[in-house]
């Protein structure tokens, strides 16, 4: 089977389980969460095919272009993130399943049932889809929030919660750039914390919800976030320094830059 015939039977086989085994009161469900919480894990929505599929390019991809990052942002309130990461451009060079699946429209027509309005590609394309690994203790994707609307997230590792790598969030929150008060969101609405397991998705309210992966003490947290936008995102002026400065340098340049 050529490759192009192998990610087209991926796609098809995605569509086909949304369409045909996804039930419409896993939706529901689905839909009361992600309104209450500005999150949803969503088990259901791949077949284990599709998967492994992403699983294995991830894996590929992450050993062969991670880069060791060590880095905080004022526009967060100097929260940190110690991680690896693969860009957008590793990925759309050197992947296949992962930038198909991403646009698929049986995949954006179903999260857009989920949110309860449509959910359209990224247009700011490094924020499309990014790798992230937490490999050492004390690895965390610190508190912060998106510059676009959904995130959904395939967690390919990921430890127990006792040895962190959980994601906390907190919705109906407001990111102002100048002034994040990250501290005083979390007396203004509680803290929600969400187990995940491997082979778990998950889909979260990314601009309006303060969010963090716990820091990691033991273990590894491997996970693909595919970033896409609302209609209301499209009319805004939306500037990047976080995922801009995130992506700066490169190998182990990133180790203990503020930015």
């Amino acid at each position: 089977m050529r490759p192009d015939e192998r990610i087209g039977g991926l796609v098809q086989s995605l569509s086909e389980h949304l369409v045909k085994n996804v039930e419409e009161h896993r939706l529901e469900g689905a839909r009361r969460d992600f309104l209450q919480c500005g999150f949803t894990t969503l088990p259901f929505l791949a077949p284990d095919r599709v998967k492994s599929a992403i699983a294995d390019e991830i894996e590929n991809l992450v050993a062969e272009h991670g880069v060791r990052r060590a880095i905080s942002f004022r526009e967060t309130g100097h929260t940190p993130r110690h991680m690896r990461n693969v860009r957008h451009q590793e990925i759309s060079d050197h992947g296949s399943v992962i930038p198909e699946v991403y646009s698929s429209p049986d995949l954006l027509r179903t999260l857009g049932t989920i949110a309860g309005e449509p959910v359209l590609l990224c247009p700011y394309e490094p924020e499309r889809y990014v790798i992230t690994e937490l490999e050492r203790s004390g690895d965390t994707h610190g508190w912060h929030w998106d510059d676009y609307s959904f995130a959904l997230v395939w967690v390919v590792d990921c430890p127990p919660a006792e040895h962190g790598g959980f994601v906390q969030c907190v919705p109906r929150t407001y990111w102002n750039k100048q002034d994040p008060q990250v501290h005083r969101q979390f007396l203004r609405q509680p803290i929600h914390s969400f187990e995940l397991r491997p082979g778990d998705l998950y889909l979260m309210r990314t601009d309006t919800t303060l969010h963090r992966v716990y820091p990691l003490s033991r273990g590894r947290r491997l996970i693909i976030n595919m970033g896409y936008a609302s209609h209301a995102d499209l009319h805004k002026q939306i500037s990047h320094e976080t995922m801009d400065g995130l992506w700066r340098g490169s190998r182990e340049e990133q180790a203990g830059q503020t930015v």
